[in-house]
């Protein structure tokens, strides 16, 4: 084992040769499609095709990452994700609050992925401004017995998102996006003015945020198996 390997976390080693991509075009292609059909539903009003479409998402994208050898966080951070949209598929408190807590586990999950790679402390004043600002403005709109949840989950949100940027633009673009999309959420619970077909914008920057953040995971990931390969 060289050195490298010896200083890298088991879950972070590729487990074999990085594949050529053609196992991961099938998965890749019925995301695609599941998210065309999930907007495409959101934007005509057709409901049962949003039923039909979101459970779909993240299960593919699972399974397009699983090709590549994703590491362990990566995978649990999207399934985690995947139990926050079956939640929110129910219109009601409970099913919120359980939705939250799952995307808070998968954001955990990205925190351990994204290690303790650098970031710019610019970037973080920047977030750190975002979060009291965006919980300061909520937080009289909100209901009293989601405050406090929706203050943890956003300052953890924003945790995710700044770091996410340890992977690069992508993923940092993609932690961006996704505390685009949760905040979208939280101003429709405050009962803010929205605008036209909200939920479509939701969904859209919310499945953008985690393909960036799956893709840019695996882009460092891919390089340093190309790299093993050659010693």
């Amino acid at each position: 084992m060289s050195d490298t390997d010896s200083r890298t976390p088991s879950w972070a080693r590729p487990a074999a040769a990085a594949a050529d991509g053609s196992a991961g075009r099938i998965p890749l292609a019925a995301f695609a499609v599941a998210t065309a059909v999930d907007l495409g539903s959101l934007l005509a009003g057709w409901h049962l095709g949003h039923l039909l479409a979101k459970p779909l998402l993240m299960p593919l994208l699972v399974a397009y990452v699983i090709t590549r050898k994703a590491p362990r966080p990566l995978i649990a951070a999207l399934l985690f994700g995947w139990g926050g949209d079956l939640a929110l598929l129910f219109d009601a408190d409970p099913a919120f609050l359980i939705g939250m807590g799952s995307f808070a586990a998968g954001h955990v999950c990205y925190l351990v992925l994204f290690g303790r790679g650098r970031t710019h402390p610019a970037l973080g004043g920047a977030y750190a401004l975002a979060l009291i600002g965006t919980v300061a403005l909520l937080w009289p709109d909100l209901p009293a017995d989601l405050r406090v949840p929706v203050a943890g989950y956003s300052l953890l949100l924003t945790a995710m998102a700044y770091r996410s940027s340890a992977l690069g633009l992508r993923a940092g673009l993609g932690g961006a996006l996704f505390l685009l999309s949760d905040t979208l959420i939280a101003t429709g619970v405050a009962d803010w003015p929205q605008a036209p077909r909200p939920d479509f914008w939701i969904m859209a920057t919310y499945v953008a945020a985690q393909y960036l953040l799956a893709t840019g995971a695996l882009a460092p990931r891919q390089a340093y198996g190309r790299e093993v390969l050659q010693d």
